[in-house]
């Protein structure tokens, strides 16, 4: 996120005998930000710009400036011309010339699709390359949507389940050409690691950025605009029968079958009927947790950025203010938000802010008394729990107590109810979805 992020200090000078908020702002601030700047009279106007640059330039991401008082009081010098836009880089020679050999040639190529392709804007082109070439692909959890997911080459989602990688990682190991088009593998679980050979496969990395990760390697790695790369690479290429096997086919089905839709009820059933009510348009938002991993593999998205969540660090409880930011943007459309019951309770005081700025989001709570994705690490390695359980609560009230719906639902008739009655309410919702503990098992 292109983020910049401005923190008060005390004076140097003052700092020196003054202990109260005294605090070194930008050693907090430099190991989760691209940049930090103490801001100065003379240079603002170029920290401004550089802050910008460095905010928007790939790999896009947050930038802190801290501003002492007499600074913030100062007049600031004019303010530096501003740096034109790089050009997007295109390969060209020997690598152009691979590259759309190396089309031409695969029988059974596939493409990894990442944020970098979101955050250009390019997914017109990069959808155009795939769609005429006949390559499958698969997205990395913040690039679901990137075409919509119903699209007969999408393989759907990776990198959060378990489950999904057994199917998709030997697929992509028996692919003759691998794509990573804008692919950040820091989305990526451990399964990930190395998942292809590039010393028996032709895989072809473009990227926004050098590959500095190695969390991966390629045979031949390109580093600019993927967009005009693969455009470029595109109309050039020979069209030709991809996967004549029907492989894809086959691990499409088999993706879907895992992710079965048609539970009684449990967190499956719910991410289920909560797609099957709400419409195509819906702006969903994603908590850390067990239902996180289950909802990335189950919840369709029909354009970029339906789906948006906590990423590589897991922050807990930013799905309920990611959803009132996607109320105030798109006030038009259907906003829905899924949290853990812990995560809900970590910032259930942000429901007076949805009351306040007048949005009306679907607040949905996944409840079952439990830090779920913990406890099932724990059984797994054969501990005792220990620091996962917690009351049931009545979220439900919690929601009516802040100037909202509220509703607490057991089964999938009640919970339809509840969706169709929060699309037709004036403010914000809670829905409370008490499911078993353990109901995760086998899952994802």
């Amino acid at each position: 996120v292109p983020m910049i992020v401005l923190t008060g200090a005390v004076d140097p000078d003052e700092a020196l005998t003054y202990t109260h908020q005294v605090l070194d702002h930008q050693a907090v601030f430099r190991p989760i930000t691209k940049a930090t700047f103490q801001l100065t009279p003379g240079g603002a106007g170029l920290i401004a710009e550089k802050a910008v640059a460095v905010a928007t330039e790939p790999r896009q991401g947050p930038v802190h400036i801290d501003v002492p008082i007499s600074v913030a009081d100062a007049p600031s010098a004019p303010h530096p011309a501003r740096r034109p836009a790089a050009v997007p880089a295109v390969p060209c020679g020997t690598t152009l010339s691979t590259l759309v050999s190396w089309i031409s040639e695969a029988e059974r190529p596939v493409a990894i699709v990442g944020l970098d392709v979101l955050q250009e804007g390019s997914e017109a082109d990069v959808g155009a390359f795939l769609e005429k070439h006949q390559i499958p692909f698969i997205t990395t959890y913040k690039a679901k949507g990137f075409l919509p997911e119903i699209h007969p080459l999408c393989l759907g989602a990776a990198g959060l389940s378990p489950l999904a990688d057994t199917r998709l990682v030997p697929f992509v190991r028996d692919a003759d050409l691998v794509l990573s088009l804008g692919y950040d593998p820091i989305e990526m679980r451990v399964g990930w690691r190395d998942p292809w050979d590039p010393a028996q496969q032709r895989v072809v990395d473009i990227a926004a950025v050098p590959n500095r990760h190695y969390m991966h390697q390629a045979t031949l790695n390109h580093v600019g605009h993927v967009g005009a790369t693969a455009a470029a690479i595109g109309e050039m290429a020979t069209p030709r029968a991809r996967w004549i096997s029907g492989a894809a086919t086959e691990l499409n089905a088999r993706l879907k079958a895992d992710f079965p839709h048609d539970d009684d009820w449990g967190p499956a059933a719910v991410i289920a009927e909560a797609r099957a009510v709400l419409p195509d348009t819906t702006l969903a938002t994603a908590d850390s947790g067990a239902h996180r991993i289950l909802l990335s593999q189950m919840w369709d998205c029909y354009a970029p950025r339906q789906l948006i969540q906590s990423s590589a660090l897991c922050t807990m409880g930013c799905a309920v203010p990611m959803a009132i930011g996607e109320a105030l943007v798109a006030p038009e459309r259907p906003v829905i938000s899924f949290s853990g019951d812990a995560g809900l309770l970590m910032v259930a005081g942000e429901l007076s802010t949805a009351l306040e700025l007048g949005v009306k989001p679907i607040f949905l709570v996944f409840v079952d008394a439990s830090l779920a994705l913990i406890e099932l690490k724990q059984r797994q390695r054969h501990m005792t729990n220990r620091g996962v359980e917690f009351d049931r609560h009545d979220y439900a009230a919690i929601g009516r107590a802040f100037g909202g719906q509220g509703a607490t639902v057991r089964s999938r008739p009640e919970l339809r109810a509840a969706l169709e009655s929060a699309l037709a309410a004036d403010t914000f919702t809670v829905i409370a979805a008490e499911i078993d503990r353990e109901s995760y098992d086998g899952k994802f």
